[in-house]
């Protein structure tokens, strides 16, 4: 399973090994152009020739081994920004960086002041001989550059995170008010159950406090449908729902759904002042999500809410 920092660093090798010949003969022209200002411009108008990235490159230019930039800022249609020439650069993650035995490496992603998009800055340190005289670095549009098929999974891990911060210090002040769905909260568990379980609902989050419920549908899944109580109450609602059987890949057992919605009937009673606002479940990845009274939310394995009791939520709270 890759993991969101997992995914990331594959993706910055598979594009330090696309980027990496290209840099690597870039800075042997810049070698033996050194010294010259013109000449290095010249280098670096004629790489875009022989870049497959070309497109992509936003701009080249070259510094120092103290972070002084030496060209101009050469860009993919031709352009030179000599203005650019004496800046100091030092203090760019990427400039200060270690250099690895290679010479080679890329930046973080960070946003372009210019248009607002990701780039990203391949490094190559250039040496005559065995000197290391400064680097050539080139920004590349991370859109435009090769992409893996394999997004990062999902972190099948817990998670908390705090809301506001101004709910949580009048969290005491409150109290839980009976909403409409509290009233027949044992009929709307009874239907989200058969959606999910029937009729093809696949992730589904129920807003006790707004007495509403959102729902993700199998067979379209880039549009979510959002129904006011009444709604949900009214027997026909399965109808507006193809029947479906239950996915194959679901990771939460279809046994497991009436119990899982049961836990959020639970949670929003056992207590009147941290209680229940809104709970989610997705059957695909196994994830519940949980959001408070007092405005923190918690993702989590289906597994794992199942196993939390009463201790948990609310001697740490």
């Amino acid at each position: 399973m890759n993991t969101f920092t997992e995914t990331i660093q594959s993706r910055k090798r598979l594009l330090e090994n696309h980027l990496g010949d290209f840099m690597g003969r870039l800075a042997k022209r810049c070698a033996k152009g050194w010294g010259d200002r013109r000449e290095l411009d010249q280098v670096l108008h004629d790489a875009y020739d022989n870049c497959d990235d070309a497109p992509a490159c936003r701009l080249l230019y070259i510094v120092d081994v103290d972070g002084v930039q030496l060209s101009s800022n050469v860009f993919a249609d031709g352009k030179f920004d000599e203005g650019r020439v004496g800046q100091d650069l030092s203090e760019r993650p990427y400039i200060s960086k270690v250099v690895p035995s290679s010479g080679f490496f890329l930046s973080d992603v960070y946003i372009s002041q210019t248009n607002r998009r990701s780039l990203i800055t391949a490094v190559q340190l250039v040496r005559d001989g065995s000197e290391a005289k400064g680097f050539v670095c080139a920004d590349f549009e991370l859109s435009m550059l090769p992409e893996i098929d394999q997004p990062s999974e999902d972190r099948r891990i817990w998670m908390q995170v705090k809301g506001d911060p101004s709910i949580r210090d009048t969290l005491f002040m409150q109290s839980r008010a009976t909403s409409p769905m509290d009233e027949r909260i044992d009929d709307v568990l009874a239907t989200i159950d058969e959606l999910i379980v029937e009729r093809g609902i696949f992730h589904a989050k129920l807003h006790f406090s707004s007495s509403r419920a959102t729902l993700w549908i199998y067979d379209d899944p880039y549009r979510y449908r959002v129904h006011v109580l009444d709604e949900i109450l009214n027997p026909s609602v399965c109808l507006a729902y193809p029947l479906r059987s239950y996915p194959e890949d679901a990771l939460v057992p279809q046994n497991m759904v009436r119990e899982i919605l049961e836990r959020f009937k639970w949670l929003r009673e056992v207590d009147e002042t941290i209680y229940l606002r809104a709970g989610s479940l997705n059957i695909i990845n196994g994830i519940v999500a949980l959001n408070f009274s007092c405005d923190g939310s918690h993702y989590l394995p289906y597994e794992e809410f199942m196993e939390m009791d009463e201790s948990f939520w609310f001697g740490s709270a």
